[in-house]
């Protein structure tokens, strides 16, 4: 008598077709979890980003709609304004500050933006060699972009105020003061010190990863033709770092024309001797603040400020697209 033998799982009834019953499941769970996934992709990632979109919508974008649309009105501080089409863009062009601003920002961009191009870059080839004692002067030249600028700007009005240390220096060596902070020029040019010492430390960091980026063999070829450091910065450094150049300038250009606290610190909210220091972010400031300030007016210069400051980035970028021809 022969042994029952258990059947094998080989031996298992087959679905029509000739399907396992345990494939079969697997291909039906695969496709639901497909079916789930597409159902879930619209709306997924917006979920993800909706916090980062309310802030953008409500902090950046609500603004600068409600400040385009004040700009066609006569708002005032705490009285809703009436429509008034262009007569605030009119008013501009009759009005002394705003072209003392308009000069002011214009003559800070065209001094501290060739001087944020050039000197971080000369730093970062400074700074750049692996030599001992190297990382402290990187941290040193980076303290100023983390100092607040509140700090900064007090520290250089101690220093160059009419008995600040820069005066007293100059006087125990028999020279004249110097009124850095009463003249409407010297003022001008010392916030713009202020404001590239303060910068060169940034610009220095971006110079830097584009210059890791350099490769040796080109200062080595250049070197092996006879070719100088100065030929070899002006004919291999910057033709590889015009990129970043150019985004600096971008970068440097929008915010020396926005400037407000380096100046503010040093010559007061009045703009200085007779209010001639005054910026246009200044200007803004002191026409649209108050119980009686001028919303309306304000957002009409900050229309300005924006355009000119989209101008300057494609001008920038317009540059380099020819230099790239």
């Amino acid at each position: 008598m022969s042994a029952m033998k258990s059947p094998s799982p080989a031996a298992s009834p087959a679905l029509p077709g000739g399907r396992a019953p345990a494939a079969g499941a697997a291909r039906a769970g695969r496709r639901t979890d497909r079916r789930r996934v597409r159902r879930q992709l619209p709306t997924s990632p917006w979920l993800f980003a909706a916090p980062g979109l309310v802030v953008v919508g409500w902090f950046i974008l609500y603004p600068f709609v409600s400040t385009v649309a004040n700009a066609f009105t006569d708002k005032r501080q705490l009285i809703d304004g009436e429509y008034v089409g262009l007569a605030n863009f009119r008013e501009l062009l009759h009005d002394d500050m705003f072209w003392i601003g308009l000069r002011n920002s214009t003559l800070y961009v065209l001094v501290v933006v060739p001087a944020l191009v050039v000197l971080p870059l000369l730093l970062a080839l400074l700074v750049q060699k692996q030599i001992p004692g190297i990382t402290f002067f990187r941290s040193a030249f980076y303290t100023p972009v983390v100092a607040s600028i509140v700090v900064v700007g007090l520290i250089w009005v101690w220093m160059l105020d009419e008995r600040g240390l820069v005066n007293a220096v100059l006087e125990a060596v028999g020279a004249d003061k110097v009124g850095f902070l009463s003249d409407q020029w010297l003022l001008l040019f010392s916030a713009m010190a202020v404001t590239v010492w303060k910068g060169l430390g940034y610009y220095m960091i971006i110079y830097l990863a584009a210059l890791a980026n350099v490769p040796r063999e080109l200062h080595e070829a250049a070197a092996v033709d006879g070719a100088g450091p100065l030929r070899r910065f002006l004919s291999v450094t910057v033709p590889a770092v015009r990129s970043t150049m150019v985004l600096v300038a971008a970068l440097s250009s929008v915010a020396a024309f926005k400037v407000f606290s380096e100046v503010y610190l040093m010559a007061g909210p009045n703009g200085g001797p007779a209010g001639e220091d005054t910026t246009l972010v200044m200007l803004v400031q002191r026409t649209g603040t108050g119980l009686t300030g001028r919303v309306g007016y304000a957002s009409a210069i900050s229309v300005v400020i924006f355009v000119v400051t989209v101008a300057l980035m494609l001008l920038v970028l317009r540059a380099d697209r020819k230099e790239n021809r």
